[in-house]
């Protein structure tokens, strides 16, 4: 198994994905609060698990991925936050590779945890990729994502559309955050 990299910073540890952060991860995706941006309905506990072992693999396979976010303090489980390559069938195609993600527990929103760790992770990336930007999608009426985003250096490039749906495609330029 790859190790994957710890990121650190004043208030976040950031580690791979292990089998005990199911239940964290089942519960995240399982909450229509957080998934209310993403799709119409909660992940179940079989597609979470789905997504804890996709995490896993885009780190065996592709030497990149998601970060469990934790609290430094408490070791709270905060939520998940990293780079993917999804290949997703967007319309007009786009190459998002490699593609920024975030999604924290509610009571976690409001704190700048996402931007704190968003930003731990274009640190990385910015010394790890040879591609000359970073994407990420958003529902356009996600605006706590947007804001997270634009603070990030994340600038809107196009509208797309994935699975019927429009959503607003932002790049960034690496060591542009």
């Amino acid at each position: 198994m790859l190790d994957v990299p710890v990121l650190e910073t004043s208030r976040l540890r950031m580690r791979g994905h292990q089998l005990s952060d199911f239940e964290n991860s089942a519960r995240l995706w399982g909450d229509p609060a957080v998934t209310q941006y993403i799709r119409e309905k909660p992940f179940t506990p079989e597609e979470s698990w789905s997504r804890l072992l996709r995490h896993a693999g885009h780190w065996a396979l592709l030497g990149f991925g998601m970060w469990v976010v934790e609290d430094k303090s408490s070791g709270a489980f905060v939520g998940d936050v990293g780079f993917l390559d999804l290949r997703r069938d967007l319309d007009p195609p786009v190459d998002l590779a490699p593609e920024v993600g975030w999604v924290l527990t509610p009571s976690a929103h409001g704190q700048g945890y996402a931007t704190e760790a968003v930003q731990a992770a274009l640190a990385w990336g910015d010394e790890k990729f040879d591609r000359a930007r970073t994407t990420c999608i958003i529902a356009p009426q996600n605006q706590r994502s947007i804001r997270v985003a634009e603070k990030c250096g994340f600038r809107e490039s196009m509208k797309v559309k994935y699975h019927g749906t429009e959503l607003l495609l932002l790049a960034r330029d690496l060591g542009k955050g």
